[in-house]
Formats: C-alpha cells, sequence, structure tokens
C-alpha cells in the first residue's frame, strides 16, 4: 500500500514543522519511504534520522541515484557492456543531477566522457575535481554538431531546467541552444544509443523518435524494472520470494 503526498501544504512543514520531525512522523507508517526533495542533501539527512530505508527520488541539482540505476541497465542492455564507452552528456551538465549521479556511478567503467553545455550550464567543477580524482577521462564542448558526436556510444540529453533559474532572461538565451535533429544521426556509430531521463521539452526533435537509435522511451521503461528491484533490495525481498 502506498501512502503518498506530493504537495508539501498536505503536510505538517506548512505549519513549520522541521524535516527531521517530518521523517520520525513518517517513520511510524511506512516500511520504506521513498523521497523527492528540493534541497541538495536532504535524503541523507533523512536518512541520519531514521532507521526506516531512504530511497533518495531526487535532491535539488544533487543527486538521482535511482535514475542511475536504469541509465546503467539501460547501457549495458544497448551496448553489452559498462566498460571502456564513450558516452556525451548533452544540455544542463550544471543543474541536471542524473548527469552527476551517473558520472559517479560510471568511474568504475573506465568511461571517456564528453561534455556539451553552454558556458552558463557547463559540468560543475566539482565533478570535474572528482574526474581528475579518480582519473576519469573527460572533454569539454560548447559547440554540438554532427563531427562532434560521431565518436558516441551513449547520447545523453538533458532538458535545460526552467524550475532551476532565477533569471529567466539566462533560461531564455539557453533553452534552445542544443537539438538533437534526425540528420546528424546519419554518420554515427551502429551501436549508438540515444538516452534522456525524460520529459523533454524541445531538445530531441520528434523526427528522432523513429530512428532504431532512440532507445529514451525503452529507458523510461526499463525504469519501472530498477526501482521494483531498489524497493525489493532494500526491503530484503529475494528473486525467489517474488517468483512465488
Amino acid at each position: 500500500r502506498v501512502i503518498g503526498f506530493t504537495d508539501p501544504k498536505a503536510t505538517s512543514s506548512s505549519k513549520g514543522e522541521t524535516l527531521k520531525d517530518t521523517i520520525k512522523m513518517v517513520s511510524n507508517y511506512a516500511d520504506i519511504i521513498v523521497m523527492r526533495h528540493y534541497l541538495e542533501g536532504a535524503a541523507r539527512y533523512a536518512s541520519e534520522v531514521t532507521d526506516v530505508p531512504i530511497v533518495n527520488a531526487g535532491d535539488g541539482a544533487n543527486q538521482h541515484p535511482s535514475q542511475t540505476m536504469l541509465d546503467l541497465y539501460s547501457i549495458y542492455k544497448t551496448q553489452g557492456t559498462l566498460e571502456n564507452l564513450n558516452i556525451f552528456m548533452v544540455g544542463d551538465l550544471k543543474y541536471g543531477r542524473t548527469v552527476h549521479s551517473l558520472l559517479m556511478a560510471m568511474r568504475h567503467f573506465n568511461p571517456t566522457f564528453h561534455f556539451i553545455a553552454p558556458n552558463e550550464l557547463k559540468m560543475p567543477e566539482e565533478y570535474k575535481i572528482y574526474c581528475r580524482e579518480h582519473g576519469i577521462k573527460y572533454v569539454e564542448h560548447t559547440d554540438f554538431t554532427e563531427e562532434i558526436i560521431a565518436d558516441a556510444d551513449i547520447l545523453y540529453m538533458t532538458r535545460v531546467q526552467r524550475e532551476r533559474f532565477t533569471d529567466l532572461m539566462e533560461y531564455e538565451r539557453v533553452k534552445n541552444v542544443y537539438i538533437l535533429r534526425n540528420k546528424m544521426l546519419e554518420h554515427t556509430r551502429p551501436n549508438l544509443r540515444i538516452l534522456h531521463p525524460l520529459p523533454r521539452v524541445n531538445e530531441i526533435a520528434y523526427d528522432v523518435d523513429d530512428n532504431p537509435k532512440a532507445y529514451y522511451f525503452q529507458q523510461a521503461q526499463n525504469g519501472l524494472y530498477a526501482r521494483e528491484a531498489i524497493l525489493c533490495d532494500v526491503l530484503g525481498i529475494t528473486l525467489d520470494e517474488v517468483r512465488k
């Protein structure tokens, strides 16, 4: 059974209840808490104040680990390996928590990253430092062309997130800067697959959808399986028990 609320106004936080007290109260009713929060670090903090398992469903612009699990599964399923891949990340690399999580997870598999973003949305320095500390190769680009993506195994598109901007003029400047069109895929690798955490706005043209290299809708379906596995794992439910 699911007890859910998406609007903080439906909880006592609207009356001034602290995050700690909210988590303590919800823990009384739940075997597991799936938590999306606008503050970076909120899920980690919640895990420190309760013994009920916390699944981080996204904390601000920080991390989105369950998305990373389905991304890893999607990459493995389409490439047959996670090792030695060229992964191109495109768009909002500053606020995009999905690319931050994926970057950290891929450190085990010797990737080469290409970060394609306007200067306003470049990969934050802390993640580039992380790459250098772990020997992860990366190249930065501001152009998004057919020639640049020719060697990609995975093209990971992201939307420019309007809700992250305090300056809407800045958002207007960058929102349409990169659009993937079907013609750009003509000379890419046969094994290339296009991923996107969705929803998209206009960063992937609709003529890409019918290209066999487009994988974002199957990727979303993989999210169902990956998150089922996460819930079973933290609840101690084995595959044999599921099969029964």
